[in-house]
């Protein structure tokens, strides 16, 4: 008992170091392909720095709803982060959780992360606020549709038992049902980490942004924290992509040390393919007009519900 709570807590741990690194190899991978020589792949650990070193400024117009925000979110992500199995088919929290909990974790996040907006009073918060509860009124049922899919593939939505399943059948898994399912959740994971075409992440122009309006008000440690959770909650959603569809490489509950590492390994490179994949996804398109965002959403949704229909259809 003791051992397995051991694997969850490096598990856990593991997220949150790995984070930012994610973050900045996107930015890096996105730099060169637009030709420009980009950050170093560590920037988001000096950032996080910097903003540590500086004072929090809170308006008086706010409420304690500004300044609780920032704890709720990080609390959100690492109560999933203890939830996903990362490394190993066994997590911290798995036997209290599944991947039901998992979106309404985010759920509570962006709605907290939505109220700040809204209560800083600034018309840029307002808007971003706005524009995320109307983008998450379709991204969540297209988020979870896909989840549900694979819970019924595997008989449980307890994630131990879907990554197991799918570790269990072999290539045997990869049907119609299974691999629609991937495509639609990594639309949804497009819109879910503010990337383009649905958002862009590296502009604070008005006209454009989602996420970081709803962000411009922070600053100093409480915007460490969000930019920390933001990116614990970018790698959870890749971690979900790679461990449930294509787990293979992921060490079980009874792995020695070294199936660990391998499983560590193996992990790290399947959500860097992913993290450059979703890179190249970026440069090769335009970021796309705020009304066209609930059809590319839509199509993503009606993706996951042929693939869940198949399930049945083709009993595979």
């Amino acid at each position: 008992m003791l051992r397995e709570a051991a694997i969850g807590a490096y598990q856990m741990l593991l997220i949150v170091l790995l984070a930012p690194l994610l973050t900045g190899i996107i930015k890096k991978t996105k730099a060169f392909f637009q030709t420009r020589k980009g950050p170093n792949i560590f920037q988001p650990y000096f950032d996080l720095y910097k903003y540590l070193q500086k004072e929090s400024v809170v308006s008086e117009h706010t409420s304690w709803i500004f300044r609780v925000t920032p704890l709720i979110y990080i609390s959100s992500m690492l109560v999933a982060a203890a939830i996903v199995p990362v490394v190993a088919t066994h997590s911290l929290l798995g036997f209290a959780g599944d991947l039901i909990l998992i979106v309404y974790l985010f759920a509570l996040a962006r709605f907290f992360l939505a109220l700040a907006g809204l209560d800083a009073g600034s018309a840029f918060g307002g808007m971003g606020s706005s524009r995320e509860m109307a983008v998450a009124a379709i991204a969540e049922p297209a988020f979870m549709l896909p989840l549900f899919t694979m819970a019924v593939a595997a008989g449980t939505t307890n994630l131990t038992g879907i990554v197991q399943g799918v570790v269990n059948g072999g290539e045997g898994v990869l049907t119609l049902a299974h691999l629609m399912s991937f495509v639609a959740l990594f639309v949804v994971a497009v819109a879910e980490t503010g990337r383009i075409p649905v958002d862009n992440p590296d502009t604070h122009l008005e006209l454009t942004m989602i996420h970081e309006g709803m962000m411009l008000e922070y600053s100093g440690k409480h915007l460490a924290l969000l930019s920390v959770a933001v990116s614990i909650k970018q790698l959870l959603i890749f971690t979900l992509l790679v461990n449930i569809f294509f787990p293979w490489g992921i060490a079980p509950v009874s792995a020695s040390i070294g199936g660990l590492i391998s499983g560590t390994l193996v992990f790290i490179f399947k959500v860097i393919i992913l993290g450059i994949v979703m890179a190249v996804v970026e440069t090769s398109f335009a970021k796309t007009r705020l009304f066209k965002v609930p059809d590319l959403l839509m199509g993503s949704f009606l993706i996951g519900l042929i693939g869940l229909v198949s399930k049945f259809v083709f009993r595979g």
